[in-house]
């Protein structure tokens, strides 16, 4: 037999007998069931986990502390008053910027009843992107105001492929739906779904897709959108 050979031998045998030694402590003890039982419990509970302070604000305090922390990571953010103001908000970053006057959404009711009469030029297509679109919109489940992160959803109604395929996302945020931390987003995951239930993917999204893998120089649209606008509805 080759050394080769042996050596797979001896690297198998070492790792099977370290596997069984773990298996044994692991499965065995007066104590397993207690665990088991204490791992469940955990997991009813919810209990929150730490929150920094710099997330513990409110109102526009929270507003403004999200803005900071989405503009620190190359994203856009404006702020309008009412939903209605949406549909010229997104033509005027459309224009502000040289792109197409179209965009693909999915069938969320917070997109499709916005009154999009009120910009007739604008183009608009639903569904999931298929890598022709340059402009996606999507509307936030949620948002984390401690990192400037967007909490997006799956569903019918919000195809994840817009979130990653076109070049440039707008994404709108009702003000009410911001939270301060991760977990307020998570209890509203909850609320919304249902305990023990989740939808198929939760998106946490902070600022445009970035990589620094080719000598460690920043280049955005590397996995994702080029660019992030967010708008967000602040109705007070």
């Amino acid at each position: 037999m080759s050394s080769i050979d042996k050596s797979k031998i001896d690297t198998t045998a070492s790792r099977t007998r370290i596997l069984n030694k773990l298996g044994a402590t692991l499965a065995t003890g007066k104590d397993r069931d207690a665990r088991a039982e204490a791992v469940k419990t955990h997991l009813r509970q919810h209990k929150r986990n730490l929150v920094p302070e710099r997330g513990n604000v409110e109102g526009a305090e929270r507003i403004a502390l999200f803005r900071a922390q989405a503009e620190a990571v190359a994203a856009s953010v404006v702020e309008v008053k009412s939903a209605d103001e949406v549909p010229e908000a997104i033509t005027a970053h459309l224009r502000e910027h040289n792109l197409p006057a179209r965009v693909k959404h999915g069938d969320d009711p917070g997109l499709t009843g916005l009154p999009w009469g009120k910009t007739p030029t604008l183009e608009r297509d639903s569904g999931p992107a298929n890598g022709d679109d340059a402009v996606s919109l999507s509307r936030a489940f949620s948002a984390v105001a401690e990192t400037g992160t967007l909490i997006l959803v799956s569903g019918a109604d919000n195809p994840t492929t817009l979130n990653f395929l076109p070049e440039n996302h707008i994404v709108v945020l009702d003000a009410k739906d911001l939270g301060g931390a991760y977990e307020d987003a998570w209890d509203r995951v909850r609320e919304a779904y249902g305990a023990g239930t989740m939808p198929r993917t939760v998106n946490m999204i902070s600022g445009p897709s970035r990589t620094a893998d080719v000598e460690q120089t920043i280049q955005l649209g590397a996995h994702g959108p080029r660019s992030l606008h967010i708008i967000i509805v602040n109705g007070e």
